[in-house]
C-alpha cells in the first residue's frame, strides 16, 4: 500500500520536475558540444540515449531508497541502511563533512561564476558581484521549497525561451557539416562522463519525493520529464553549437563559442542563460544541503539555511580557484557517494521487501550496471581528449 509523505511543501508536478531539471542544468551542459565536436554525431546520440536510461533508473533507485526511509536525504539514509557498529556515528558525520564540503565547493563555484557574468556584462567588481548574486539566490532559499520550485518552473521556461532563440539565429546563419568521423575511444568515453554529470540531479530526488508526498506515479513521470527536459537542451544546445561554429569550437563553452559565430548579441542571451543556469543549480544544492544539516544537526531551518549559504560565500570570496583540490575531492566524493546510494539502497530493497519505484529496474543486475556507469563516468573525466 502507498504511504504519504510528509515534506516542508507540497510541490506541482511541474515545480517537482523543474527542481531536477535546475539541479542538472549548468555548465556541465554548455560543456557537451566541445567534446561532441570531437567525436562523430551519431555517436553523441546513441551515448546520450544509454546515458539517460542509466540515470534514470539510478535517479528512480535513489527516490525508491528516499521514499522507503519517509523522504530522508542520503546521510540519514546512510545512517539508517549503510552504516552499523560503533563507529555508525563516527562514519555518519564523516559522510556529512564529506558531502556538505562537495556541495560547499560547487555552490562557491556558482557564486564565482555569477560574479564573473556581472563583471563582463556591468563591469562590477567580483566581490561586489559575489555578494549580490548571494543576496539574490540565497534570499528564494530562505523562503524553502515552495518558493524555489516556483523560481525554478519559472527559470526553466526562460532557458527554453533562450535557447529557442539561439537555435532560430542559429538556423538562419551560415551552417557547418556536423562531425562525422571517430577520432578516438577515450573521446567516447569523456563525452559519455560529461553527459552523465549533465543529466544528474541525484541530491534533489528525495525533494521530489517530499514535494509529491510520495506519490510513486508522480515521483517515477516527474524524475523522467526532469532528465528528459535536459536531454533536450543537451540536444539542442550540442547541434546548434555544432551546426554554428563547426571545428572552431574552443573549450571556453558553448555560448561563448556560438557568439563568435552569430555576432556580439548572442553575449547577452549568454549571459542571461548563464546566470538562470547558475541560479537554478545555486539554488537545488543549497536546498538540499539545508536539509541535510536539519536532518543531522535536528537545528532549525533558517540556521541550517545560513550554514548551508553562508560558508559558499566565504569560499567564493577568499577565491575558489585555490580550492582545486578541494574540486577534485569534491568529485570523488560524489562517486563514493553513488556507490554508497546503491548498496543502501540493495539493503533497503530487501528490508522492504517491494519495490514501488523502480519494479525490476531495481534488482541486482541493474544496481551493478549503475555502479559501473559511475566508475567510467569518472574515468572519462579523466582521461586526455585527442
Amino acid at each position: 500500500m502507498a504511504k504519504e509523505i510528509k515534506g516542508e511543501a507540497e510541490l506541482t508536478f511541474f515545480e517537482a520536475t523543474s527542481i531536477i531539471v535546475g539541479h542538472g542544468v549548468g555548465a556541465g551542459i554548455l560543456s557537451v558540444p566541445f567534446l561532441a565536436s570531437r567525436n562523430s554525431w551519431w555517436d553523441m546520440l546513441w551515448i546520450i540515449a544509454v546515458a539517460y536510461a542509466i540515470n534514470l533508473i539510478m535517479h528512480y533507485m535513489i527516490a525508491e531508497l528516499s521514499y522507503n526511509n519517509d523522504g530522508a536525504q542520503f546521510i540519514a539514509c546512510f545512517e539508517k541502511e549503510l552504516f552499523t557498529g560503533k563507529f555508525k556515528k563516527i562514519a555518519t558525520w564523516i559522510a556529512f563533512g564529506l558531502l556538505a564540503l562537495s556541495v560547499l565547493v560547487n555552490v562557491a563555484g556558482f557564486i564565482a561564476g555569477a560574479a564573473a557574468v556581472f563583471n563582463s556584462w556591468f563591469g562590477l567588481p567580483t566581490w561586489a558581484g559575489m555578494v549580490l548574486y548571494y543576496v539574490l539566490a540565497a534570499l528564494v532559499v530562505n523562503f524553502g521549497m515552495k518558493l524555489v520550485g516556483i523560481c525554478e518552473k519559472i527559470s526553466v521556461f526562460s532557458m527554453i525561451a533562450v535557447i529557442g532563440i539561439l537555435l532560430v539565429a542559429t538556423l538562419l546563419s551560415d551552417m557547418s557539416p556536423l562531425p562525422n568521423h571517430f577520432v578516438a575511444s577515450t573521446n567516447l568515453l569523456a563525452l559519455y562522463s560529461m553527459v552523465a554529470f549533465s543529466l544528474s540531479a541525484v541530491m534533489s530526488v528525495p525533494q521530489v519525493v517530499k514535494g509529491l508526498k510520495g506519490n510513486t506515479k508522480r515521483i517515477r513521470a516527474s524524475i523522467a520529464a526532469g532528465t528528459g527536459i535536459n536531454v533536450g537542451l543537451i540536444m539542442l544546445i550540442t547541434f546548434m553549437t555544432l551546426l554554428g561554429a563547426g571545428t572552431g569550437i574552443t573549450e571556453n563553452g558553448a555560448l561563448v563559442d556560438l557568439a563568435d559565430h552569430l555576432g556580439g548579441w548572442v553575449a547577452i542571451i549568454g549571459y542571461i542563460f548563464s546566470l538562470l543556469a547558475l541560479s537554478t543549480s545555486f539554488w537545488a544544492n543549497t536546498l538540499n544541503l539545508r536539509d541535510i544539516v536539519h536532518e543531522q544537526t535536528k537545528w532549525s531551518i533558517r540556521t541550517s539555511y545560513l550554514l548551508a549559504t553562508v560558508p559558499c560565500l566565504i569560499l567564493a570570496l577568499i577565491g575558489v580557484e585555490t580550492f582545486v583540490g578541494f574540486t577534485r575531492l569534491a568529485s570523488v566524493i560524489q562517486v563514493l557517494t553513488g556507490i554508497g546510494i546503491i548498496i543502501s539502497y540493495n539493503r533497503s530493497r530487501k528490508r522492504e521487501g517491494a519495490a514501488p519505484i523502480c519494479g525490476a529496474f531495481g534488482t541486482l543486475p541493474f544496481q551493478i550496471i549503475v555502479v559501473a556507469s559511475s566508475l567510467i563516468a569518472t574515468i572519462g573525466a579523466l582521461v586526455k581528449v585527442m
